[in-house]
């Protein structure tokens, strides 16, 4: 069975809790990504910011720009195990809600891991299986 590993995208950029919303905004930007991992200052991964939440839950509701990305983390990071099947990667996305994963291998944040990486990996799905796997409605 496929592993999240083989799927991921390896050494992801990261914001710091603490850098600027600005500065999320700007990688994103950059790397092309919706979304990025938030580190703490002891480089651990403490979520996930999207380009989503710091439009709706930052700009949208009176956040500045120089606020820290830390602001709009929503609790405790959901993750993704380097070395759990794809099945398991399905379940916790669709558990959570959400469409894209940190990847850690014991505390070590190594990837991540999206929807569209899971399209890409099924062997020539139907578009129903695809809908189905992924948990879409």
């Amino acid at each position: 069975m496929t592993k999240v590993r083989e799927i991921m995208t390896p050494g992801p950029r990261t914001v710091g809790s603490d850098e600027p919303l600005q500065k999320a905004a700007e990688v994103m930007a950059q790397e092309r990504v919706g979304g990025l991992p938030i580190c703490g200052p002891d480089g651990k991964i403490k979520g996930m910011i999207t380009d989503r939440d710091i439009v709706v839950r930052g700009l949208a509701s009176g956040k500045a720009l120089a606020e820290p990305a830390g602001q709009l983390n929503q609790g405790e990071a959901v993750t993704v195990g380097a070395d759990d099947d794809i099945d398991e990667l399905l379940a916790t996305m669709t558990r959570h809600g959400v469409k894209r994963l940190p990847v850690v291998d014991g505390a070590d944040l190594v990837g991540v891991v999206t929807m569209g990486d899971v399209a890409q990996a099924m062997p020539n799905p139907t578009s129903g299986e695809l809908v189905e796997a992924l948990g879409v409605e």
